[in-house]
């Protein structure tokens, strides 16, 4: 057994540790902080664990020694109490985006400020684990990728490592639920506002697109991507539509054989890509409280698009992380995520 803390426990990726690692066999939640709700019950915040757990929320100040911290703070909240919560755990996995980028200059064109702790960004393994298993295990500091990032990252994948598609243009449609956006509310999230709504809020300059750039140009240096980011009237889930442009000579054939290899050794991700029925490609609602990324494709011709979908608060964020910790602790790496998802729902 590990125990545990989070600091920043009432947001929505919070809530999703809690219900996944309070069913965990291997961990014990030692506390959960917020500030606003100090004192009170968990499940004052998530009502999912009524009776589930008497756990009730804490300062940050009341913190105790545990095995493994998980930051889930807004962005650019973990850099401002890193020093504060470091020593109260020998490895910390990080939810926010503070420590993704492996650059300060590209941190600070992204989010618009000064990084506050550049010295700690050499320090953090980038925690995808499909592609970064072997550097988890042996890290101290992970810092879990953006879940756009993340579905985008794993859809293009083997396509641009098998050099099927050329590096530019590739163009990704993202269509996001409104939990992307996080449990502080805005007008943009207000429900007579957002209900029925399908939004383009961000056509140009996603602040992903460095995540998803700096992980691919590990396979090819000249990759480049846009990122369309559409708000859709969903809760959870986010659908990627991938535009790109095959090599001269590349056939679907091609694609099959690389996302084959890719998906056959990976637990949580599913090639979905059939010629009949309702379920041809990928839907972020069956994929509902799972840590699966579901891929599909089409090529024809010169063109390929590439289909991804996942849950934006399980394998964009929450279960991701615990796959993390998995692989930090040598536990099996699907253990606690095993729920496979609901039909119909």
């Amino acid at each position: 057994m590990i125990k545990a803390g989070i600091i920043g426990a009432s947001g929505y990726a919070g809530g999703e540790l809690l219900r996944i690692l309070l069913f965990h066999p291997r961990v014990e939640i030692v506390f959960a902080t917020s500030e606003e709700y100090k004192g009170l019950p968990v499940s004052f915040a998530h009502p999912n664990l009524r009776k589930i757990t008497d756990l009730k929320f804490i300062s940050i100040e009341e913190i105790k020694k545990v095995d493994l911290l998980f930051l889930a703070l807004p962005n650019g909240v973990s850099q401002k109490v890193f020093d504060k919560v470091k020593d109260f755990a020998e490895r910390i996995i990080d939810l926010g985006a503070d420590f993704r980028l492996n650059s300060e200059k590209d941190w600070e064109y992204w989010y618009g400020n000064n990084h506050l702790k550049p010295e700690l960004l050499k320090d953090f393994v980038y925690g995808v684990p499909e592609l970064e298993r072997e550097k988890i295990r042996k890290a101290r500091f992970v810092a879990c990728p953006g879940c756009e990032a993340t579905v985008s990252t794993l859809s293009l994948y083997p396509a641009v490592k098998e050099g099927l598609v050329k590096p530019y243009p590739i163009v990704i449609d993202a269509k996001m639920s409104s939990s992307q956006a996080g449990k502080k509310f805005s007008l943009a999230s207000h429900h007579p506002e957002r209900a029925g709504a399908i939004r383009s809020y961000q056509p140009l300059g996603h602040r992903h697109t460095a995540e998803v750039e700096m992980e691919l140009s590990k396979y090819d240096k000249e990759v480049k991507v846009d990122i369309s980011a559409t708000a859709i009237d969903m809760v959870r889930g986010i659908l990627v539509t991938i535009h790109a442009w095959v090599k001269e000579g590349v056939k679907e054939k091609d694609f099959w054989r690389a996302y084959r290899s890719f998906a056959q050794n990976e637990p949580f991700i599913r090639l979905v890509k059939q010629r009949q029925g309702i379920y041809r490609f990928p839907e972020p609602k069956i994929l509902t409280g799972t840590n699966f990324c579901d891929i599909g494709f089409e090529v024809k011709g010169e063109r390929a698009v590439i289909i991804g979908a996942i849950d934006n608060l399980v394998k964009g964020t929450a279960g991701q992380a615990v796959q993390c910790m998995n692989l930090m602790f040598g536990f099996e790496e699907t253990l606690g995520l095993e729920f496979p998802g609901l039909h119909p729902i």
